[in-house]
């Protein structure tokens, strides 16, 4: 969850200046359960280094596996994570629903 504490597009700028490369993802849209809501964003530095969230549970390791790829080649990505109540728990959505991750690239 992102807190008012964390700067995340300050850190992004952060790791930029010191010559990484950096993705940032953001929730844009939810439907049903989500953990985040729209809005809400994720920072990744070449690394793997991570400031927030966008999700939890398997999904944020999909999307910062893709924000890796992103980084690398530059092309944005729409993410669309989607479970029914059953696969729920095993992804880290409480009851089910859709999520979708927009993740760019930050030059």
């Amino acid at each position: 969850m992102t807190t008012a504490s964390e700067d995340i597009l300050g850190q992004a700028a952060l790791w930029r200046g010191a010559g990484k490369g950096v993705a940032l993802a953001t929730v844009v849209t939810t439907w049903g359960s989500s953990p985040r809501p729209v809005g809400s964003q994720l920072a990744v530095d070449e690394s793997g280094a991570m400031i927030a969230s966008v999700s939890g549970g398997c999904i944020e390791g999909a999307v910062v596996k893709e924000a890796l790829q992103t980084i690398s080649d530059g092309k944005t990505r729409l993410l669309d994570f989607g479970v029914t109540n059953e696969q729920a728990w095993d992804v880290g959505l409480a009851c089910g629903g859709k999520v979708q991750v927009f993740v760019e690239r930050v030059e």
